[in-house]
């Protein structure tokens, strides 16, 4: 009797685990880009008949779909999973956290730049809320859960996009100026100058202290070695590589979108093409991994290293994006 017990528990372990690994891997999977003017007309057709195509919904639709997608992809949200599989796995959390970090970064620019004229005028309602519902923790399981948060702000973007394409008393504003790209793209190539730096530190480097510029006269809190070695630990290279490629899928959404809000600026400013260079080098970093795993060899070694190629990438659009700035700037 106690064989047949043993045998029937071993079974439903063992289906059990086929069940957890099958489910890791049909969950470990990357959204697919979409046409964010398709996109567009698709969100604002589900407002309603009297919706139409202005200056500001491709982006604010943009923003909706890349949250949406967030939540809903294959396998859902699994930040914040406590249970088999969700919490077996790394690679999806740390994409996940990527595309929220410039989630983020364009929902508060749309409530602190985009929506307003100047800095005297009146935040937008439904971006006020949306802004810091964005901001809560990645990865809280408990009420509030972090996907009921992020719904509550898709659900104000919805709101503001309503008003933004329906006119009418009581609109939305966004305004598709040189300044407020600008502003932007400023917060876009300080996170990707930061992972850049991260994903090139896989293979290890010694890095000279530039923190002061070379200013003589600037001065720092405490004081930092002339150079040190940086070595990224093996348990974080996967990480900082899908963080990087999903930070870099939804900007590539973003620069997109405001491609086509910003068309008249950009080619007022004969930048069109720098902001095109710039979604081809983030369209680059997304192509399919050819490995089970991230490679990690030594740079001119025998192997491959993913993140030193991932950081090329970012790089190069990085580049592109302060010569982009300038453009912007000049008059």
């Amino acid at each position: 009797m106690k064989s047949w017990w043993w045998r029937g528990a071993g079974v439903v372990l063992l289906v059990y685990v086929a069940g957890v690994l099958a489910l890791m891997w049909w969950w470990d999977y990357e959204p697919p880009h979409f046409d964010v003017a398709a996109n567009a007309r698709e969100v604002t057709g589900e407002l309603g008949s009297a919706s139409r195509a202005v200056t500001g919904s491709v982006t604010t639709a943009a923003l909706i779909t890349s949250a949406q997608t967030l939540l809903d992809k294959r396998g859902g949200y699994l930040s914040n999973d406590r249970l088999p599989p969700g919490v077996l796995m790394d690679n999806v959390p740390n994409w996940e956290f990527g595309v929220l970090t410039a989630t983020r970064d364009l929902a508060r620019a749309l409530r602190n730049d985009l929506s307003r004229s100047q800095t005297q005028s009146v935040e937008d309602a439904d971006l006020q809320e949306a802004d810091p519902l964005f901001s809560s923790p990645n990865d809280r399981w408990l009420l509030p859960s972090s996907e009921s948060q992020y719904r509550k702000a898709i659900g104000h973007l919805r709101a503001y996009l309503a008003r933004l394409v329906g006119g009418g008393q009581g609109t939305a504003q966004f305004y598709a100026r040189a300044d407020n790209l600008a502003d932007y793209l400023q917060v876009a190539s300080a996170r990707l100058g930061s992972l850049s730096q991260r994903l090139s530190a896989a293979a290890g480097q010694v890095r000279l202290d530039t923190t002061l510029a070379g200013d003589p006269h600037a001065q720092q809190s405490s004081a930092t070695p002339p150079e040190q070695f940086v070595r990224t630990p093996w348990t974080k290279i996967d990480d900082n590589f899908y963080e990087a490629r999903g930070y870099a899928w939804a900007l590539r959404e973003q620069l997109e979108a405001m491609r086509i809000d910003f068309a008249p600026i950009l080619a007022s400013k004969n930048a069109t093409v720098s902001l095109e260079q710039i979604i081809r080098e983030l369209e680059e970093s997304q192509r399919a991994l050819g490995s089970p795993v991230v490679l990690n060899g030594r740079p001119f070694g025998f192997f491959a290293n993913h993140s030193l190629v991932m950081a090329n990438y970012i790089s190069r659009a990085n580049a592109a994006m302060i010569d982009l700035r300038e453009l912007l700037k000049r008059g």
